[in-house]
């Protein structure tokens, strides 16, 4: 497939908000389209117009199904060097066709940890930025990068992946992309004019678990799906506290500044993948719940010493968000966000259909004609068929998170290489990172429903693949 290669817009001409966008690029990627669920491709919304609220003018033409630039090595520059970013950098460097050019991290100490971790590779040592937060502005200018890794706190993940793409860079970004409903809006609009992709880096849609329902949904062995379930349970508390874990408070301070769900990603981008959000169905609204704030005040009460100053910190943020997400085909998605009381590590994944439903946390099956008497079925006795050829390329995947980190970063560096459309891009990111506000707002108004944008602009009515890729040749 030959392919035209883009024009970047002047960052000048970006910020001025001109409709300069580029030339198009080559729509397809190598196999065939993917299937998708049963029924999920309808010709207009069956639900009513909520969630419909007018989106901005578009300044540039939709990514959906925009290819990557094929290129024989793919250069990458690090920002943030932490917990995340050092334990992600050996899946870099485990690709031969992978150089890491450039590394930042306001903690030189950090910095120069990178550099040894690329240079034990047999590779030449990256560039470094020390020079403050906001060094990242100098490594998004060089010109030997394709795409930026970001994994620093949040509230600066936005500021990084916008100085990125104005700078004609590709981003990757952990979890949550950005924090405010109009960043993730300008996130959008600058991936179409500056054409280059935006991903929210999910790594949870590249579980094993995940990938096999998800392929199993869209070869109809649920039936027409009907609900889903996803979460983040997972008590952080001691963590939060330590005054090593985290370069900071900036975490547990969160919960002094929002009262909805922080970090629905992980259990959000499985769900929606299983219901072509954003291919065939999109999410039209959330309501969300949420308990009060007791926990993170009682964990400091036991464990922390009267002068340490988290005792300065009010927190506000619900201890357990629960939110309900609404589709335009009428599905429903429940949300669970709780990182501050004790309870055993969840994410709850669950898909139900007409045909049956899956739940994971342990993994259990129940489907007709499959199962009978109401007894839970062998979720294991599904893989052979329905297993994702990535998992099946890479049984035994190194790394942390059960495998699927080393997968996400295999898949996105093959796409980039081999110019493939990513498997997913800016609507998702800015869709699956939306309950962030939007629960927020939500809780405070008692549960009141929100709106939750069209960031595709109507694209999301073309089936199109994702997640469930076909191999490449």
């Amino acid at each position: 497939m030959s392919e035209q290669t883009p024009h970047v817009p002047s960052r000048r001409n970006v910020l001025r908000g001109t409709a300069a966008a580029g030339a198009g690029l080559g729509i397809g990627a190598l196999g065939a389209p993917t299937a998708h669920a049963a029924g999920s491709v309808p010709a207009a919304p069956r639900e009513d117009t909520a969630g419909t609220a007018a989106a901005p003018e578009r300044r540039g033409a939709t990514m959906a199904g925009v290819p990557f630039q094929r290129r024989s090595a793919v250069r990458v520059g690090i920002v943030g060097y932490g917990n995340r970013g050092s334990s992600m950098i050996g899946h870099f460097l485990s690709l031969p066709w992978v150089q890491v050019t450039a590394v930042c991290d306001p903690v030189r100490d950090k910095a120069e940890q990178a550099v040894r971790a690329v240079t034990a590779s047999g590779r030449p040592a990256p560039a470094v930025y020390t020079n403050g937060e906001e060094d990242y502005e100098r490594l998004c200018a060089r010109s030997d990068i394709d795409l930026v890794y970001v994994a620093t706190p949040w509230d600066s993940h936005f500021a990084v992946a916008r100085a990125a793409m104005l700078n004609g860079k590709h981003v990757g970004v952990e979890c949550p992309v950005a924090m405010r409903l109009d960043e993730l809006w300008e996130l959008v609009d600058l991936s179409e004019q500056t054409r280059r992709h935006c991903m929210q880096l999910e790594n949870c849609c590249y579980g094993r678990n995940e990938m096999r329902v998800l392929r199993m949904a869209h070869a109809g062995k649920f039936g027409k799906l009907l609900h889903g379930a996803g979460a983040y349970n997972h008590d952080l508390r001691g963590l939060m506290f330590s005054p090593t874990y985290y370069e900071g408070p900036w975490r547990r301070l969160w919960h002094t500044r929002l009262r909805g769900d922080l970090y629905p990603n992980h259990g959000f981008g499985p769900v929606a993948n299983y219901m072509d959000v954003n291919r065939g169905d999109r999410v039209v609204s959330i309501s969300s719940f949420g308990t009060p704030a007791l926990g993170l005040a009682e964990y400091r009460a036991e464990h922390m010493p009267s002068g340490d100053p988290s005792w300065k910190e009010s927190y506000v943020g619900s201890d357990r968000t629960i939110s309900m997400v609404r589709t335009a085909l009428g599905r429903v998605i429940r949300l669970e966000h709780d990182v501050s009381t004790p309870h055993p590590y969840s994410r709850i994944n669950s898909l139900g259909g007409t045909r049956g439903v899956f739940e994971d946390y342990p993994a259990r099956i129940y489907l007709e004609p499959d199962h009978k008497d109401d007894e839970w079925g062998d979720f294991s006795a599904y893989a052979a068929e329905y297993d994702h050829w990535l998992w099946k390329d890479h049984a035994n995947p190194p790394g942390g998170h059960g495998g699927m980190d080393y997968i996400m970063v295999y898949r996105l560096m093959q796409c980039v290489r081999l110019g493939l459309v990513p498997d997913f891009d800016v609507y998702d990111a800015a869709t699956w990172t939306a309950p962030v506000p939007l629960s927020d707002a939500s809780v405070r108004a008692k549960g009141a429903p929100q709106d939750i944008p069209d960031f595709t602009r109507g694209e999301w009515r073309r089936a199109r693949p994702g997640v469930d890729s076909v191999k490449p040749v």
